[in-house]
């Protein structure tokens, strides 16, 4: 690739050196010539060639052949549009002098690209490439094989295909020009074609004139009114001026009323002007259909009128390599422009792959590199929280995004542990402490009670840590993952088995880590423990409240049913005089639990940061 477009660069700097010896105005010229009348006809745009513009005609020829359209750079072609039957094909084969296939309905179902090459031999040379084949034919059986290759790449029935077929004509004094002919422009499908026939034409269509470089030669029926012409519609669509767009009015002599005024009023707006031509009618030759238009445009009442310069197949393709030529030279530079720009974007990209390995001890030692360079980075991101590597990407600035999914869960594990405080305030406690009553001295506050409120308070939430936990290790792993496949992007062997040793190590870690939370969640039922002052402080606060409350809950003269209690809000307390034995035990036991719960929710948080933390660096 960088060498082809190397090879572009030199011949584009050469040849555009080239273009400049010319003036423009001097150029155009020497290319509009009197043909002389005793020369031979041959294919007329043989005989408007013109040698000076020849290095820019093989410059461009040149290019094609070294592929640059697939690397986006686009040449100057002659694209040919035209409404079906509008006859198209017929003003290519009487400038290239070979049969095109005809018939009725779409003619061309793919794109036709015909380049004409010069050839020395005067035997000519032909040959079609499609689908990566090239298959040589000849000028009697032309006609056949592009209708064959059509076939193998549109179907047999009527449908269209945007794979395009290429027409290599080799022929001596034909020089280098490249036209393409499309499909015909259809609204009304025909039996065998598709129902939405037309918006495949004018996507195909619009793809090739859409580009600045390609010269539009709209092909118009004498016969029809231009403005409403679907392909004049097309072509303005992308040539708003016009200066692009070249129209050929073809069969002439089938409608001459009126063409003279169609022309020079130019109610469609074409740039680069009018052709009247003549249509090869029947078996006629090309030399015959040349001796018929010649006297046609002389002699007819209504048709001789039509000002010289732009009528006849010989000026039409005089004025096309005269303004391709101008194209070319046009739009050289800046094709060469981009030939350097992709050259150079190329060698950067190659400066940055990696050097060829040659050795076991140049590819160990390239490995271990990687290693040591994704592991920095892995610290940096995930440990020290680093992230100068990935500034704009926040999902990579992993400190602040742990810090805020733990935040996240333990907010999540508060609300939920919130929920229904104040309903049916203090029944769960004393139906507790009936079930745990036993043979003892009364006032005592039974362990057992406290151990089975808490064990169904952990269990409640005990699928909440997991869950954290498996969303913690799957972020670690997109984020791993991301850091491996830029250190090891380069080394296309290695991004599989780095990617499975990737995943099977975080699979583990976080199975471990499940089973570690899962221990802890069992810790946390089996007994109830802390050192934590805090306990104590809370539940001195909490119990401060219990003589007003229960005095107030007997109080016959409240006004309301609810007293307000710090800490948990308003409570209802109508349902609990029936309970005046376990009041005072039940209103201790809760406070006690409410001041350990605030110590059990934030033990599994800070614990399962410390956890993470410690996994984490020990792989790195």
């Amino acid at each position: 690739m960088i060498s082809r477009l190397y090879l572009c660069m030199k011949m584009g700097q050469l040849t555009s050196s080239k273009s400049t010896v010319v003036p423009q105005q001097e150029a155009s010229n020497a290319l509009v010539g009197v043909l002389d009348p005793n020369e031979p006809l041959s294919a007329p745009i043989v005989s408007s060639y013109n040698d000076r513009i020849r290095p820019l005609l093989d410059a461009i020829d040149r290019l094609r052949d070294l592929m640059v359209m697939e690397e986006g750079i686009q040449l100057p072609t002659i694209v040919v549009v035209g409404d079906q039957s509008s006859g198209k094909s017929s003003v290519l084969e009487s400038l290239a002098g070979i049969s095109l296939p005809r018939g009725q309905g779409i003619c061309t179902r793919v794109p036709l690209i015909m380049r004409l090459q010069h050839h020395s031999d005067p035997q000519p040379v032909l040959s079609l490439e499609f689908s990566d084949q090239v298959v040589p034919t000849d000028e009697d059986h032309i006609s056949e094989a592009i209708n064959e290759a059509t076939e193998r790449i549109a179907g047999n029935g009527k449908g269209i295909s945007n794979n395009p077929i290429t027409l290599v004509v080799k022929k001596k004094g034909v020089p280098d020009l490249t036209m393409v002919d499309l499909p015909g422009i259809t609204r009304v499908p025909v039996h065998g074609q598709p129902d939405n026939i037309y918006e495949q034409t004018r996507d195909i269509i619009t793809e090739y004139i859409t580009p600045e470089e390609s010269i539009i030669l709209n092909v118009l029926s004498a016969s029809v009114d231009f403005t409403t012409c679907e392909s004049i519609r097309m072509s303005q669509s992308v040539d708003k001026t016009g200066e692009r767009t070249i129209a050929v009015v073809t069969k002439a002599d089938r409608a001459p009323e009126g063409l003279l005024e169609k022309v020079t009023a130019d109610d469609v707006n074409i740039g680069l002007g009018y052709v009247c031509v003549r249509n090869r009618i029947g078996n006629e030759s090309y030399e015959e259909a040349r001796m018929e238009e010649a006297p046609l445009f002389k002699t007819h009442p209504l048709l001789s009128k039509i000002d010289k310069s732009i009528v006849s197949i010989p000026v039409l393709a005089q004025k096309l390599v005269q303004i391709q030529a101008t194209s070319i030279a046009r739009n050289l530079p800046e094709i060469v422009k981009k030939i350097n720009d992709k050259l150079n974007s190329y060698v950067a990209e190659l400066s940055r792959l990696p050097k060829h390995l040659s050795s076991v001890a140049e590819a160990t030692t390239a490995f271990m590199q990687i290693v040591g360079l994704a592991k920095e980075s892995l610290r940096k991101i995930l440990i020290r929280g680093e992230f100068e590597e990935y500034p704009d990407d926040k999902k990579m600035h992993c400190s602040a995004r742990l810090v805020e999914m733990l935040n996240k869960f333990s907010d999540e594990l508060h609300s939920y542990a919130e929920s229904d405080r104040t309903r049916d305030f203090l029944m769960d406690e004393i139906k507790i402490l009936e079930e745990t009553r036993d043979i003892s001295l009364p006032n005592f506050l039974p362990r057992t009670a406290f151990l089975s409120i808490l064990q169904r308070k952990v269990k409640e939430i005990s699928g909440m840590p997991i869950e954290f936990v498996d969303k913690l290790w799957n972020y670690v792993e997109e984020v791993v993952m991301i850091v491996l496949m830029h250190h090891v992007g380069d080394y296309y062997q290695l991004q599989l088995s780095t990617r499975r040793a990737a995943n099977n190590l975080i699979a583990k870690m976080k199975e471990k880590s499940i089973k570690w939370m899962e221990e802890v969640v069992e810790m946390e039922m089996v007994t109830d423990y802390t050192c934590n002052p805090e306990y104590i402080s809370e539940w001195n606060k909490l119990m401060a409240q219990q003589d007003s409350f229960i005095s107030g809950a007997f109080d016959e003269n409240r006004i309301t049913s609810s007293i307000k209690l710090e800490g948990f809000g308003d409570i209802e307390v109508g349902h609990l005089k029936q309970y005046a034995h376990l009041l005072e035990q039940a209103f201790d036991l809760r406070m006690r639990m409410t001041a350990y719960w605030k110590i059990v929710l934030r033990r599994l948080v800070d614990s399962m940061a410390l956890h993470l933390q410690l996994s984490v660096k020990k792989p790195c």
